[in-house]
């Protein structure tokens, strides 16, 4: 079996479980993985299952070792002179992006040093931040194969050099046949290599059945980083309108982030601190109580691969309301799985909430249709994002496709499509 450098830009990390998970599951086919992290783990933080593993990290920096990752990049020049040529005198990229993908490339040939013990045949890097150039430097200084997982904001906002990386890798895996068709349309580097499409899952275990019609006030909740790409500003913006509208309702919102100061003061100023609660962090174990909890999950967000806690939501039987971008129609199908509003439409928004509050309190045909919209989420992630089924099918192709035993992409495709 091959020896795999996995590489992250944390490890482990609380908002991603699945690069555990995708790492366990290779070693369970008796493939060797170095982990790897960019910078320090979280304070105190194991990986996801609760079990020791060894990490690579590549901070804090060693100076001798960084020295001696220059003398590397002399040395070898040839092999990556063409990607920092590139970083540096091509594409239309700013100044302030160049010379980080120069200290970027000098923080690959240091991890690169790093791995020349390991005996390393592959390096994959999981997003396509700027921890992707790093592994893609190491590995053309290893030459050594080179891939990268996209998932969503890594590809659709912060995007750069995702040409070079796609023109060097051997494969790139991403989540959604959204990201599949945007970079075979919006990137030319991405057609003549192969685009894996690889979806999450989640633990089939979660799937019970939906929690009895409540009274009292509608919940809602959403989970998911304190930070300005999840739109959190948004949600309290339609919980000021829900008010005014005198719904009785409740808002729970789970997650940690620098925007947690900004939202304080934003639900102060509507008055909503009756009606909106921020909870902090969250443990993923704690989570399934909090959906069930819910008569509706909701989501705000301005850019996202397929999220992992909207199929927590639907595994648990809670009605979900998510904008219409990206990869999340694959999930929610609209009216048959949950409900898609137009992003950024607070009206469409507010309006889509009111007709689910009214689904959930009819118990007449309303309410049945409730109940089979639930049953449908339900099905949908249990037979297409199963997490032990979509991991085992990601090893074994992740696998093929780094020893060189995979077949005709375009005799796949349709194969791809389930995975």
């Amino acid at each position: 079996m091959p020896t795999v450098a996995y590489l992250a830009n944390q490890f482990p990390s609380s908002v991603e479980p699945y690069v555990v998970e995708e790492i366990e599951e290779l070693r369970r086919c008796g493939t060797v993985v170095i982990a790897g992290s960019i910078r320090p783990a979280e304070s105190g933080r194991q990986p996801a299952s609760g079990k020791e593993t060894s990490v690579l990290c590549v901070q804090p920096i060693r100076w001798i070792v960084l020295l001696k990752a220059l003398g590397l990049m002399v040395t070898r020049w040839g092999r990556i002179s063409r990607i920092v040529k590139r970083a540096l005198w091509h594409g239309e990229e700013p100044a302030s992006r160049r010379a980080k993908a120069l200290l970027h490339s000098w923080l690959g040939a240091y991890y690169a040093l790093s791995l020349e013990e390991h005996g390393v045949q592959h390096i994959h890097v999981h997003h396509g931040y700027f921890g992707s150039w790093v592994g893609m430097v190491a590995a053309a200084l290893l030459d050594v194969g080179f891939s990268f997982t996209l998932h969503g904001s890594d590809l659709l906002i912060q995007k750069a050099y995702i040409d070079t990386k796609l023109e060097h890798c051997k494969f790139c895996v991403t989540i959604s046949e959204y990201n599949r068709r945007h970079l075979l349309e919006h990137f030319p580097a991405s057609r003549g290599r192969r685009i894996v499409v690889s979806r999450m899952g989640v633990d089939a275990k979660r799937m019970r059945t939906p929690a009895s019609i409540r009274s009292g006030r509608f919940q809602l909740l959403t989970a998911g980083r304190l930070h300005p790409v999840k739109n959190h500003v948004f949600l309290i913006r339609a919980c000021a309108q829900l008010r005014d509208a005198e719904m009785d309702f409740e808002c729970a919102i789970a997650g940690s982030g620098p925007e947690r100061p900004r939202l304080e003061r934003l639900i102060e100023e509507n008055n909503l601190q009756d009606r909106v609660r921020l909870l902090g962090h969250v443990p993923s174990s704690e989570m399934d109580l909090f959906y069930r909890s819910a008569d509706l999950f909701v989501l705000t967000s301005l850019s996202e691969g397929i999220p992992l806690v909207l199929m927590e939501a639907m595994a648990c039987g809670t009605l979900v309301l998510a904008p219409e971008i990206t990869g999340i129609p694959e999930l929610v199908i609209a009216g048959r799985g949950g409900f898609l509003y137009e992003a950024g439409n607070l009206r469409d928004f507010v309006g889509w909430i009111f007709f689910a509050e009214r689904l959930i309190r009819d118990k007449g045909g309303s309410g049945r249709r409730m109940q089979w919209i639930r049953h449908a989420a339900q099905v949908q992630v249990r037979r297409n994002f199963n997490r032990r089924e979509n991991m085992a099918r990601y090893a074994d192709r992740f696998l093929r496709l780094i020893t060189g035993k995979d077949g005709s992409l375009h005799r796949e495709d349709s194969v791809l499509q389930q995975i």
